[in-house]
């Protein structure tokens, strides 16, 4: 019966093979599932977000006409790769006089960060500066407790004391980051 595994077939493997034969449903889901990355390949490319912006919009123009919407994800992609290459190489040609064609096949860069994920990375950074001006313990419990996500019972094992004492020690050690960080933002 289509829809239901034949007897001995291993579930995920026919999932994934669903997803290999996969086709999208109309023009609007072939932008969004590939939009991020041929942005990124023309940032890579170009070095600006203005002129990735511009051919990125061509790429898609370029591939509409003739791109199969039936066509299977892979395929999809690889037509769009092709029409980043020739339009890349026109936009070398014509700018630089100097013709760009190849393109890596596993190059996907991620675009240049966002000013909130700077931010965010900004926070990761001052983060670890206030947790590495911990005492060792207390670095560790909240390494334990809110990094890796364990439970205080889980980081109590981890660090051998127990369940209370990893309560007291997650408690002062949150107190003393506080201090530390209200020290440094003076």
């Amino acid at each position: 019966m289509a829809g239901r595994p034949e007897s001995g077939e291993d579930p995920r493997t026919r999932e994934l093979r669903l997803v290999a034969g996969e086709t999208y449903r109309d023009w609007e889901s072939i932008y969004r599932d590939n939009a991020t990355w041929v942005y990124a390949l023309m940032v890579g490319k170009v070095g600006n977000r203005p002129d990735a912006e511009d051919l990125t919009a061509e790429v898609f123009t370029a591939a509409l006409r003739p791109l199969r919407v039936q066509a299977s994800v892979p395929e999809v992609r690889a037509y769009l790769r092709a029409t980043a290459r020739t339009v890349l190489a026109e936009y070398w040609r014509t700018r630089m006089g100097r013709e760009i064609t190849t393109i890596d096949p596993d190059f996907a860069p991620e675009p240049p960060p966002e000013p909130a994920e700077q931010e965010g990375v900004r926070a990761a950074a001052r983060a670890r500066a206030l947790l590495d001006g911990l005492p060792e313990r207390y670095r560790r419990i909240l390494e334990l407790r809110f990094l890796q996500g364990l439970s205080v019972r889980d980081s109590a094992d981890e660090l051998g004391v127990s369940v209370a004492n990893a309560k007291v020690l997650q408690h002062r050690a949150l107190q003393m980051a506080a201090q530390e960080s209200a020290g440094g933002a003076r």
